[in-house]
């Protein structure tokens, strides 16, 4: 059955370190590249899909996050497929019965319900995107891009059935990759769960998957001065100590992005709580 998302030959499964945060929605990911084509990472690390690349994003909940047999309700399914002029957004809607998904230009907003893994009850209003709330996520320098599929995210191991192996070997051995210099220390997002790892990495790693896109120079957000990526250092940039560039209820009252030790006072830590549609950070996937 289509429901089960079972990858055709070529059609690569993938998944990600740190991932975005989409209403506690869980993801299916797959990649594929055209036949004789390969991916190409340049000296900054960056992955560059050639043309007709897709990327397939499925968004599901599980009815009883207890109870996996149980069953599960598939939402969406997103691609981002590549071509001549670079990526184009696509989303299409699955059916109550599970049988097929219809493309959508103008998005919708669904009632989900599900028990989570203590035993609540949630029922939400999921949003699924416009075709213009695609691109502006998507959005960098102007141009549509993909975000979670790079260098940092992962390098990881996944499970293929036969065994786990390192995601970006397996790229490789597929001839999926190309590019990829042993010799050179990239960058590595720490899984957001693993209490073990560094927590201010593991900040980091969450602020440049559900904010980085935009708060950076070259996205969207750049006016506001924050940038939220990986890399960026413990200073003003980053919202340490740094006041808003446009006050009002954004600002929930307080005066700095980041104040530190103080989480009730910054405002950083306000946005991403609220669910006031004039004051939500990220504006989608709360």
């Amino acid at each position: 059955e289509i429901s089960e998302l079972s990858p055709n030959d070529r059609v690569i499964p993938y998944d990600l370190n740190t991932p975005l945060f989409s209403d506690y929605a869980h993801k299916a990911r797959f990649m594929w590249l055209p036949e004789d084509h390969s991916a190409q990472v340049d000296s900054t690390g960056k992955i560059h899909f050639p043309t007709q690349s897709i990327l397939i994003k499925n968004f599901f909940y599980h009815h009883d996050e207890r109870d996996l047999s149980a069953g599960r309700r598939i939402l969406e399914t997103r691609l981002l497929v590549k071509n001549d002029k670079g990526w184009e957004a696509h989303t299409y809607i699955w059916n109550e019965a599970q049988t097929d998904a219809e493309l959508s230009i103008i998005g919708d907003v669904m009632k989900v319900n599900w028990i989570d893994i203590s035993g609540e009850a949630i029922e939400i209003d999921y949003i699924v995107p416009n075709k213009n709330q695609c691109k502006g996520c998507h959005d960098f320098d102007g141009k549509l891009m993909h975000l979670g599929p790079k260098i940092a995210n992962l390098d990881r191991d996944y499970d293929y059935g036969a065994g786990s192996k390192n995601q970006l070997d397996r790229w490789m051995e597929m001839k999926y990759l190309e590019g990829l210099d042993k010799k050179i220390t990239y960058p590595k997002f720490p899984k957001w769960d693993d209490d073990n790892a560094d927590l201010h990495q593991r900040a980091m790693a969450y602020l440049d998957v559900n904010c980085g896109n935009c708060h950076n120079p070259e996205g969207p957000a750049n006016t506001s001065g924050l940038n939220l990526v990986f890399e960026q250092k413990k200073d003003i940039q980053l919202g340490i100590f740094k006041g808003p560039v446009a006050s009002g209820k954004g600002s929930g009252g307080h005066s700095y992005n980041i104040v530190p030790g103080e989480p009730e006072n910054s405002i950083l830590v306000y946005r991403m709580e609220s669910t006031d549609p004039g004051a939500m950070m990220p504006e989608l996937g709360r």
